[in-house]
């Protein structure tokens, strides 16, 4: 991956647990994508939340993706209250989740010719994606493949032999935390595209594969908790462990920032 360029600087950077983001809106999001898929240059668009940031304070590769990116959103409530309690002035506006907004996107790169490659979810999910896009954007340039492969040896090669040949401008990669972040840094320059856009479950959520909850509880930013509920066996440790877990660790930044101390 290459540093961080221009892009980035048109937005605030919030720091939590030595770990950035940037404030910006929906609307900020998909024009820098579009914006970033005119480009000459390779573009990573990442995201963070609880547990991004658990990951990242664990993991020191996974940090390096998420600060060497050049743009960072916010994909979580959890985050944005992390801000909040560190001094940062944020508001749900700053927060977005791709399900509510990959329509829009596919309508704007429609509008740009900006074409796009959905890497992602159980064979059969990306084609559902790509028929319900091309309904709302019938010229959107776009291809897809599963997410069922193996990362590595011939399988990968054929995948990125795929992608190449469409060549998108942008590419999403929906593998979920950390697999997708670990698999483009490791093809990074073997993959020809201008955006790596890594967006986790989104297409399972977008497709109706995975329920969601009603909409007014995901506007509320509890959204895990019904995945929570539909899924325990699977996500029990990510949110009862993760949730208090990341928590902690903003209260004991906010604390030692309040009395003067230095971060590690």
């Amino acid at each position: 991956m290459t540093p961080a360029t221009s892009l980035d600087k048109q937005f605030e950077e919030i720091v939590l647990l030595n770990t950035r983001f940037h404030k910006l809106t929906v609307h900020d999001l998909i024009a820098s994508i579009v914006q970033a898929a005119k480009s000459s240059e390779k573009t990573t668009i990442a995201h963070v939340n609880v547990r991004g940031m658990n990951f990242a304070c664990s993991m020191p590769w996974y940090r390096r993706f998420i600060n060497q990116a050049n743009l960072v959103f916010c994909d979580g409530f959890g985050v944005l209250l992390g801000a909040k309690l560190n001094g940062h002035k944020v508001c749900s506006c700053h927060r977005m989740t791709c399900p509510d907004y990959i329509e829009s996107l596919a309508k704007a790169c429609e509008q740009q010719g900006v074409s796009l490659f959905l890497l992602a979810g159980e064979p059969g999910v990306t084609d559902r994606a790509i028929a319900k896009l091309t309904a709302i954007a019938p010229n959107l340039k776009i291809q897809g493949h599963h997410g069922y492969f193996a990362k590595i040896g011939a399988e990968n090669d054929a995948v990125i032999e795929q992608i190449n040949r469409f060549q998108p401008d942008v590419l999403y990669v929906g593998f979920g935390m950390p697999l997708q972040e670990r698999w483009i840094a490791d093809n990074y320059d073997r993959v020809d595209t201008r955006v790596f856009l890594p967006l986790g479950a989104c297409l399972d959520f977008y497709t109706g594969a995975v329920y969601r909850g009603p909409q007014w509880l995901t506007d509320l930013g509890f959204e895990w908790l019904t995945r929570l509920i539909t899924k325990p066996g699977q996500l029990w440790q990510r949110y009862i462990l993760g949730n208090p877990l990341f928590l902690s660790r903003i209260l004991i930044e906010s604390f030692r920032r309040h009395l003067g101390f230095s971060k590690s």
